[in-house]
C-alpha cells in the first residue's frame, strides 16, 4: 500500500528571512531623510512588492569664496563754475529826481522776485549829514549828494540790464553812446562819501553864503545889521562879516546860522 509522498512547500513559513507573496516588507527603522516608494518584480510573477528607498543626498555645491566688498568712493565736490565768473562792477543809473529812495526799494524788490540776488551787490544813494538852522534851531538831516543819481554794483548781463532798464522811474545807465562805463575806485570811493567810510565823521555844517555875499544879521548884539562876508571858515562853522560901526569898517565874527543873505 503506498504512501502518499510529503511535498515540499514551495514556500518557506515566515520567519527564516523569506517573505510571502501576501505579507509585505519589513521597512528598515525610520530615518529623517527623504523616501520614496517603488514596486519590485517577484520571481514567480506573483504580486509585486512594495519597498521604500531613501532619495540621494544632492551634491553639496562648493562655496565660493566672497570677495572683499569695496570701499565706497568719495564724493567729489561740484564746483558752479558760474559763480566763479561773476564779477560785480559799480555802475551809476539816471533816475527820477526826488525818487531815488523809492526807485532804490523797487529795485532790490525786482532783483529778490526774479532770483537774481547774486549779480547784484549794494544798491546806494549817495547821501552825506549837515548841520542847519532852523526856526533857530540846530539839528542835523541827510542830503542827497547826486540828485538824480543812484550806484548799483552788479555784473552786467542780458538779464540784469532788463531787470534794471524794466524798473519804473529808471532811466539809462550813465555811460558814452549809451554803453554802461564801470566806476573806478577812485570815483566809487568819492561818490559814496561817508556811505563807504569806516569811521564816523563829524557832520558837515551847511553853510549858505559865501565871500561878497550881503547879509543881515538875525541875532545877536548887531541884529538888523548889514554887511559883506569877508570869509567862510566851515570848520568852525563862522561867518567873518565886516560892519559899519559907529562909522567905521568893523570885522565880525558871527555863528553861520546868526546871518541870512539879503
Amino acid at each position: 500500500m503506498s504512501h502518499p509522498t510529503d511535498e515540499i512547500p514551495d514556500s518557506v513559513p515566515p520567519g527564516n528571512g523569506a517573505v510571502g507573496p501576501d505579507e509585505p516588507p519589513t521597512l528598515a527603522a525610520e530615518d529623517d531623510s527623504p523616501a520614496f516608494e517603488v514596486e519590485e518584480q517577484t520571481p514567480d510573477g506573483g504580486q509585486p512588492i512594495k519597498s521604500a528607498r531613501r532619495a540621494p543626498e544632492p551634491e553639496s555645491e562648493p562655496e565660493l569664496e566672497s570677495e572683499p566688498e569695496s570701499e565706497p568712493e568719495a564724493a567729489v565736490p561740484v564746483v558752479d563754475d558760474d559763480e566763479e565768473k561773476i564779477e560785480l562792477v559799480w555802475y551809476v543809473l539816471k533816475v527820477q529826481s526826488s525818487r531815488e529812495d523809492t526807485i532804490r526799494d523797487a529795485l532790490e524788490r525786482r532783483v529778490k522776485i526774479q532770483g537774481l540776488e547774486r549779480y547784484f551787490g549794494r544798491i546806494v544813494v549817495p547821501t552825506e549829514k549837515i548841520t542847519e538852522i532852523r526856526n533857530n534851531k540846530k539839528r542835523i538831516v541827510e542830503r542827497k549828494t547826486y540828485p538824480g543819481y543812484i550806484m548799483v554794483e552788479m555784473e552786467l548781463n542780458e538779464k540784469t540790464w532788463f531787470t534794471v532798464r524794466e524798473t519804473p522811474g529808471v532811466g539809462d545807465f550813465v555811460g558814452a553812446h549809451g554803453t554802461p562805463t564801470k566806476m573806478t575806485e577812485t570815483e566809487v570811493n568819492q561818490m559814496l562819501g561817508q556811505e563807504t567810510a569806516k569811521t564816523d565823521k563829524v557832520p558837515t555844517i551847511r553853510i549858505n553864503v559865501e565871500r561878497g555875499d550881503r547879509v543881515k544879521i538875525k541875532d545877536g548884539p548887531f541884529e538888523n545889521f548889514e554887511g559883506t562876508v569877508e570869509e567862510v571858515i566851515e570848520a568852525r562853522g563862522l561867518v567873518k562879516v565886516m560892519l559899519i560901526i559907529f562909522n567905521r569898517p568893523t570885522p565880525v565874527d558871527l555863528e553861520y546860522w546868526q546871518v541870512e543873505p539879503i
